[in-house]
This record gives structure tokens, C-alpha cells and sequence, in this order.
């Protein structure tokens, strides 16, 4: 008997393992200030801080990192269980859990960072940009009346667009398991149809 497997789930459950590893090292989100001054690596796998080349982070953003890391890698292994035996009484509670939670995560990032530059712009007057670069003054009362104009650098960094990859995945892995479910239905129909019809004598 041919084994079923989603191939659209397997290969979402270890591109999101992959966006884990990846994100380690190199973030999501990045935000200069000047000539790479002030720096912020953001994404919600780890996030840190860049000043005058001393880099650190936040504990309660550390502690949110933790979180989002081991919520990210039960989806990705719950996917690869899942996308080996989808057939299984377990497997749709599987997939119910893991095919949204990459794109989960991606929109909550997308709206902390939206929240975030309307935060600074509201708290300190600086318009930061989501991507491109520009020009800011800093506010006066900072610099004690002289005229400070620094440039703001930001950009999504590729494992931000591995990470939409590993969604779309994961979701064609939803709609792709529609088609498995017929296909093993209509095995055991199929099986039926070739037993010969018996038939009894009469007495």
C-alpha cells in the first residue's frame, strides 16, 4: 500500500525549523542610526542591540524571544509528524495547530513593528522608517538647541522572506490535505469492488 504524505507540510515544517536556526544570527528586521552607531536587530526569535559596537538585550524581550523560539518549534515538529502520517485520528489536530501559527507570527510582527515607530514618533518626534532610509532631526530639547540631523536606515533581512515562505507552505499543506482525505476514503471502496460477489445456491 502507497504511503500517504503531505509534501507541502514537510517542506513547511522544515523550512520553519530552518527560519528558527537562521534567525539566531541574522534578524528579521534591522534599524541604523548613523554609520551602524545604534543598531536594532529585531525579530521575535532574538533581538538584541547594537551601541558603539557593545551589543545587548532586553530580559523581558529575551524572555519573549524564549517563548516565541519553543511555540515555534512545536509547530514545525507538530507539522513534520503530521505531514508523515496525515491519515492518522491525530493528524487534523496537528495540522489545525501548526499550519497558521508561521503566519501567526509573522503578522504580529509586522503590527509591533508598525506599533512601535508610531510609539517613537509620538514619544520623540523621530519619523522611523519600516524600510529605505531618511534624514531626522533630533528634537532640541535633546541637544540643547543645536541643529543634530542623523539617517535612519531600515529593511526587512532575508529570513524575513524565508519566514513568509515557510507560511505559504504550511497553509498550502491546509488546503493540500483536502485532496488526501478522498483519495484514502475511496481506497477502501475500491477494495470492496473487487471481491466477487457470492452467491447461494438454491435450496
Amino acid at each position: 500500500m502507497q504511503t500517504k504524505m503531505n509534501w507541502f507540510g514537510l517542506a513547511g515544517g522544515v523550512t520553519t525549523l530552518i527560519v528558527i536556526a537562521v534567525s539566531l544570527f541574522v534578524p528579521w528586521w534591522q534599524l541604523t542610526v548613523g554609520e551602524s552607531v545604534i543598531a536594532a536587530n529585531v525579530s521575535p526569535i532574538y533581538t538584541n542591540f547594537d551601541f558603539i559596537g557593545n551589543s545587548f538585550t532586553v530580559p523581558l524581550v529575551w524572555a519573549i524571544n524564549l517563548s516565541c523560539i519553543l511555540y515555534l518549534v512545536a509547530a514545525g515538529v507538530a507539522m513534520l509528524i503530521y505531514s508523515i502520517k496525515p491519515t492518522k485520528s491525530y493528524a487534523k489536530r496537528l495540522l489545525g495547530f501548526s499550519y497558521r501559527t508561521p503566519l501567526l507570527f509573522i503578522v504580529l510582527f509586522i503590527i509591533g513593528l508598525i506599533a512601535l515607530t508610531l510609539i517613537i514618533q509620538s514619544m520623540f518626534s523621530l519619523s522611523v522608517p519600516l524600510f529605505g532610509s531618511t534624514e531626522v532631526s533630533l528634537p532640541s530639547s535633546a541637544t540643547e538647541g543645536v541643529n543634530v540631523s542623523v539617517l535612519l536606515s531600515a529593511g526587512f533581512l532575508w529570513p524575513f522572506y524565508l519566514a513568509i515562505a515557510s507560511a505559504t507552505l504550511c497553509i498550502a499543506a491546509r488546503f493540500y490535505h483536502k485532496r488526501i482525505l478522498p483519495s484514502v476514503a475511496a481506497a477502501p471502496n475500491v477494495a470492496a469492488s473487487t471481491v466477487a460477489p457470492t452467491t447461494t445456491a438454491p435450496v
